[in-house]
């Protein structure tokens, strides 16, 4: 008898609440009020009843023996993991008693909220404490660990359209795959993909290492990290000297190709084989494919931003598919981010219009200068509550929050399920609830579904969920606005722009009904939005070139920012823009450090989800490190040993692969180990910078050496 008939079992819809494009329908099974198993929703189109490594025995992670279930009071010094069981109303009293100490003799802004994508539910998710803190008037935390360059870039050139269906790469006759390990981070996409392989479709990965998604690729491209600019901009160039412009589409549809055809010109094939260590005859058959073989679909990964000119090299890229007509057919053009046509309404849900007139603004990824002091902040910060995120090990310059977390004077509350690397400078940690004990509409970022989360078990022990922790504080701090009050049914009742034309025939009854539901935006087979044009820009057309653009570096981190001042033009067209970090670019620094590293996803945790659970650390084995035998024998590395990989921004230690399936002068570390369970993780000697555009981070823009440990 299968699972899903066994009597007494019964069966509700979930969503994966994590940071992946996928957001997979799920069936939780519940029995005796306990979440006994999961499993992929098979009616689901695009995720098809499939689940990854990481969600497949969610119900594990549920039940774990190391789960946060009450709340917790330290004890000890700050990371030692020393707490003590207190009541909830002693932890909300003790919260708030602080804060409105902190607020009358610093004000408001000593506060920051520090959350990002542990949830991605539109309810406990990301934006889940925006409108309190927003009342409260604490600093602005500035999120833009993942997308932000690459959005900037995208909407400057096509606008917010969500580009190629995902689905519909069923109809493309060539794929290209650019800075995405699908098979790790995008599964039930590469299944499409796969589909599409099957029928003849050409599948071409670009990416600096051979991920598990390259070894499965008809073609594999290795630019240099950081280089992919040059690559895109040398497609630009061969394109046009290539005579393969869809002029006809160019003509109607796009601004400013003269200028671009310009600035391409000098940006040849064998100009870029020097920058990118990719042939000059790889390029122009590239090229030639892409305007050739239609419908061509292009993949972009998030990674693409992660280097100083990250957004350019977005920018350079997503002018291809306007280049060649790719826009003309079902399957071809590009995909970037499908939410943008999800109907949320963020302006209820954040409520922006809450923010003091003058209120400062913190970037994430600069949390540790701001935490030491090393950015002058006033006032200082003097509290900090985390939840949906671990800052120490996902966020650079991880030594610097370690310092800021040390702080005696700093008030640290985290709402977390485990005492992670970062809960353990807590000073009170609230138990929160997990997927199955929460009502959510799980935003995506990576298809057109909306998905359902029914709460269909109660929590363990005493863990409430994240809205329920602000509705509380928002009473003990005396906030009686109605959006505050709202439960989470209230919450997705005006979380989602249910009158917009998207949400044809589907509402809230629905979604608990079946589950999912399809966006009215058209199907896999006839979606093709921008056949005429109809970008959402403001000439109506795909933008080469643009007017008056402006970057900006908000409140006090303008100083921390080099490569333009505030308020700076961003150059109307796009470009090669090359990394900070790189022998090529600078080449003091590579004389102590003369190895890019690339630090992508693990393929065993979701960032660093998982990461404390035994069986998916066999799975996805210690910290290690990919390197090239001719980096390895230098230095006397030989497969296993112990090796330190650092820089001036500190240094952690993993076990050495020597491989070919990186190339020499670059090595690969993943990311999402615990801090407190190994040698250190990836990001201590990850730079803290931003890319060119939307502060964006630049993980892959960061010079090491590596030696044996010890």
């Amino acid at each position: 008898m299968s699972a899903q008939h066994k009597p007494g079992r019964k069966e509700f819809f979930g969503g994966c609440p994590h940071d992946c494009p996928d957001t997979c329908a799920m069936i939780f099974e519940v029995e005796d009020g306990k979440l006994v198993g999961v499993r992929g929703n098979k009616e689901h189109p695009m995720t098809r009843g499939g689940l990854c490594v990481k969600l497949k025995d969610y119900e594990r992670r549920h039940y774990h023996p190391d789960r946060l279930l009450y709340p917790m009071r330290r004890t000890g010094p700050k990371g030692s993991k020393q707490f003590e069981r207190f009541s909830w109303d002693e932890a909300l009293d003790e919260i708030t008693t602080r804060w409105k100490a902190i607020i009358k003799e610093y004000g408001p802004q000593a506060i920051i909220p520090y959350s990002y994508l542990g949830h991605q539910g539109l309810v406990h998710g990301l934006n889940g404490g925006d409108a309190f803190f927003n009342r409260l008037g604490a600093t602005v935390c500035e999120r833009t660990f993942c997308g932000e360059g690459s959005c900037t870039a995208w909407l400057l050139t096509v606008g917010p359209t969500a580009g190629v269906d995902p689905e519909s790469y069923i109809h493309s006759k060539y794929i290209v795959i650019w800075a995405c390990n699908s098979m790790s981070t995008n599964l039930h996409h590469w299944h499409i993909v796969q589909d599409a392989q099957k029928k003849g479709a050409r599948v071409v990965v670009i990416d600096a290492y051979k991920s598990r998604t390259a070894r499965q690729a008809d073609w594999h491209i290795c630019p240099k990290p950081g280089t992919d600019g040059a690559l895109a901009m040398a497609l630009i160039n061969s394109i046009i000297d290539q005579a393969l412009v869809d002029k006809d589409y160019v003509e109607k549809f796009t601004i400013g190709y003269k200028e671009l055809a310009k600035r391409a010109r000098t940006r040849t094939p064998e100009w870029a084989e020097k920058i990118t260590g990719v042939s000059a005859e790889d390029i122009r058959t590239l090229a030639r494919a892409l305007a050739t073989q239609q419908p061509v679909a292009i993949r972009m990964g998030v990674a693409l931003e992660r280097h100083y000119g990250g957004g350019q090299t977005i920018r350079a890229v997503t002018c291809i598919p306007a280049l060649t007509g790719a826009w003309r057919h079902v399957g071809g053009g590009i995909t970037q981010f499908p939410v943008w046509e999800h109907p949320y309404k963020f302006d209820v849900i954040c409520r922006p219009d809450w923010i003091p007139e003058g209120t400062r603004v913190v970037s994430n990824l600069q949390i540790g200068r701001a935490l030491t002091g090393e950015t002058p902040l006033d006032p200082p910060i003097m509290s900090m509550m985390c939840w949906n995120s671990n800052p120490v090990t996902q966020a650079p310059e991880a030594d610097k929050i370690v310092k800021g977390l040390m702080r005696e004077d700093l008030f640290l509350v985290s709402a977390e399920h485990f005492i992670s690397d970062t809960a353990s400078y807590a000073d009170i940690v609230l138990p929160a609830s997990m997927g199955a004990e929460m009502e959510d509409i799980i935003l995506s970022w990576g298809h057109l579904y909306l998905t359902y989360n029914t709460r269909c078990v109660e929590s363990p022990g005493e863990a409430i969920s994240n809205n329920e922790i602000f509705r509380r504080l928002a009473a003990r701090m005396g906030f009686e606005d109605e959006r505050l009050q709202w439960s989470d049914s209230e919450c997705l009742e005006n979380f989602i722009d249910w009158n917009a034309p998207a949400c044809d025939g589907i509402d809230l009854d629905y979604l608990r009904k079946h589950g999912y539901a399809r966006l009215n935006v058209g199907t896999k087979d006839d979606r093709c939005p921008h056949k005429e044009g109809k970008f959402p820009t403001p000439s109506g057309k795909c933008e080469f070139k643009i007017e008056g653009a402006k970057n900006f570096v908000a409140g006090p981190f303008r100083q921390m920012y080099e490569g333009f001042q505030p308020g700076e033009p961003l150059d109307s067209l796009p470009d090669y823009v090359p990394s900070r970090e790189r022998p090529e670019t600078n080449p003091e620094l590579a004389k102590k450090y003369p190895l890019n590293i690339v630090s992508p996803k693990s393929h065993g945790f979701l960032n660093s989800c998982y990461a404390n659970m035994e069986h998916k650390i066999r799975g996805q084995g210690e910290q290690f490190v990919l390197i090239n035998a001719a980096d390895a024998g230098p230095r006397s590395i030989k497969d296993g040993d112990k090796v330190r990989i650092y820089n001036d921004r500190g240094g952690f230690e993993g076990d050495a692969r020597v491989t070919d399936d990186v190339n020499p002068g670059v090595v690969v570390a993943t990311l999402g180990y615990w801090r407190q369970l190994t040698r250190g993780t990836v990001n201590i000697i990850s730079s803290a910078e931003f890319a060119d555009m939307g502060h964006a981070p630049s993980f892959s823009d960061n010079l090491v050496e590596v030696e044996l440990a010890g």
